[in-house]
């Protein structure tokens, strides 16, 4: 039997994740994170039956406490570290939104649990400490985001004969379009994605291309591979989820069709792959597979993200201000093409600092964070 506890239950990714484990054997779901959702997260308790449960608010917890009296509740960031320190977990499988996720990931490595993670801002902003952590603890950080589970599977003991990732974009909901077509679009035409059904946030980085780029350092970091090295790809399909390039000119991809559910699963079996699918792939049926090179305003962005691997502190900041300024989106302040305007501007005000704990990356963080706040008050 193996022990999963699962971080941001009630999200995107965690729901598919509960689905995926619902439908494989010799699974146990010993523990669940959710944030607000309290009505969602319930379902999910009746249904899993975990040991343990952390919820954002201590007075959710006390309430749920007194209707689950056999469960065991945390609440808050504390709270959410405590789970992943189970003793009989086999793997915490994080899909906690946004930077909040980074000290799950960081107490999961600590305990020298192998994670499973869906949280890219833990790479994004954690870099090479937290590489290093899951180092000196010998434990595994095993990609579910689909770029990155595609080139996990690529690569499969070849590391040593890479040359080259390609990451592969759909290009979002906007593809195609100029920035004065982008002037004025709507939150719901942002949110609607042509082939991924995903959360607010990620629809959001996605029609900014900002995710592909958070994703270029994520690879940078996951897979030890220099900068320069990393090649994105407009993929409309959403078949072909990214491809490896070896020295000697062979391209190997990894195809499917665009769910979740199969890097999911893939982390969640990891090294077992084992008979149960969401969907064969009908190559015949989809007939065309095109590819084409990132517009100049995507590059753009593309390399922003990229100039700052190798230093943490600007990869945090980048982070922290997008994360600000899509929320700002979210709420109507501010239009869909401030987004970047704004990131920019706040990463010309970013010093580097040496990271060199958890402590530092949430400093950087909050610096960063109020750089962003202090522009979309001006706007």
């Amino acid at each position: 039997m193996k022990k999963i506890v699962v971080l941001g239950s009630t999200g995107s990714v965690g729901t598919q994740c509960l689905e995926v484990i619902e439908n494989l054997k010799n699974f146990k779901v010993i523990a669940l994170s959710a944030g607000n959702n309290i009505e969602l997260l319930e379902t999910q308790i009746l249904k899993f039956n975990p040991d343990y449960v952390c919820v954002k608010n201590k007075q959710d917890a006390e309430k749920l406490s007194k209707k689950f009296k056999k469960i065991i509740f945390f609440s808050g960031t504390q709270g959410l570290c405590e789970i992943t320190k189970i003793k009989e977990s086999d793997l915490v499988f994080n899909s906690v939104a946004g930077f909040e996720g980074i000290h799950a990931s960081f107490s999961t490595l600590k305990s020298g649990k192998n994670l499973a993670l869906a949280n890219k801002e833990s790479i994004v902003a954690g870099g090479d400490f937290l590489i290093n952590i899951a180092k000196e603890n010998n434990c595994k950080i095993l990609p579910v985001d689909s770029e990155h589970s595609a080139i996990w599977q690529c690569l499969s003991g070849k590391e040593k004969f890479l040359k080259n990732l390609i990451l592969t974009a759909s290009g979002g909901p906007f593809f195609g379009k100029n920035k004065k077509e982008l002037e004025n679009v709507s939150l719901k035409g942002v949110l609607k994605h042509p082939t991924w059904n995903m959360g607010a946030k990620i629809s959001v980085d996605s029609a900014t291309m900002m995710n592909k780029g958070l994703e270029i350092i994520e690879a940078a970091y996951l897979f030890n591979i220099n900068k320069n090295s990393i090649d994105v790809l407009i993929h409309p399909q959403s078949i072909v989820h990214s491809m490896v390039e070896f020295i000697d000119g062979n391209i190997l991809a990894q195809m499917s069709t665009p769910s979740m559910k199969f890097p999911i699963q893939h982390a969640l079996t990891y090294p077992e792959r084992l008979n149960y699918s969401w969907g064969s792939l009908n190559l015949a049926s989809i007939k065309n597979l095109s590819f084409y090179e990132p517009d100049f305003d995507t590059q753009e962005i593309l390399n922003l993200c990229r100039d700052t691997i190798g230093d943490a502190s600007f990869s945090c900041a980048l982070n922290a201000i997008n994360e600000v300024a899509v929320n700002a989106f979210l709420q109507g302040k501010i239009k869909f093409l401030d987004i970047i305007n704004i990131v920019k501007r706040s990463m010309d005000k970013i010093n580097s600092i040496k990271i060199k704990s958890i402590e530092d990356i949430i400093y950087c963080d909050k610096i960063a964070r109020e750089f962003a706040n202090n522009f979309i008050l001006k706007k």
